[in-house]
């Protein structure tokens, strides 16, 4: 083999290497986003059950009868 043709492979694989270092990142970085995003609609879904257990306890003003009757 050519000493051409193993540089070129040696920077083939530095290339690789390289990539596979930058992807690594990203899909780290993309891991780490999902998990904020859930625990963020994990207190947003909380937030909309007491919202709604409230709204079922409270009574409808249009249910309530007027105070002349």
């Amino acid at each position: 083999m050519s000493d051409n043709a193993l540089e070129r492979i040696e920077l083939k694989i530095a290339y690789l290497e390289n990539a596979n270092q930058e992807l690594s990142d990203i899909v780290y970085r993309q891991q780490r986003d999902i998990e904020q995003l859930r625990a963020q609609l994990s207190v947003y879904q909380r937030q909309l059950e007491a919202w709604r257990s409230e709204q079922q306890d409270s009574v409808n003003p249009l249910d309530e009868r007027p105070p002349h009757y």
